[in-house]
């Protein structure tokens, strides 16, 4: 009765396709975050250098 149970199971999850989908949409969701990520912080730090130059150069102190 419990192995009835468990294959059936088993085959309902593998015959299940949203499943998958969701893994995917996950996979995709990480690689979107990891090059965002790679992307916005030499960004940030450039803009971080450029507005210290700025101040820098209005007398005042540097973050």
């Amino acid at each position: 009765m419990f192995l009835t149970f468990v294959s059936a199971m088993i085959r309902r999850f593998v015959k299940d396709e949203e499943a998958a989908s969701a893994i995917e949409y996950a996979v995709i969701a990480t690689m979107v975050a990891i090059v965002v990520i790679a992307f916005v912080t030499p960004l940030g730090d450039a803009v971080k250098a450029k507005f210290n130059l700025i101040l820098t150069n209005l007398g005042g102190t540097a973050i």
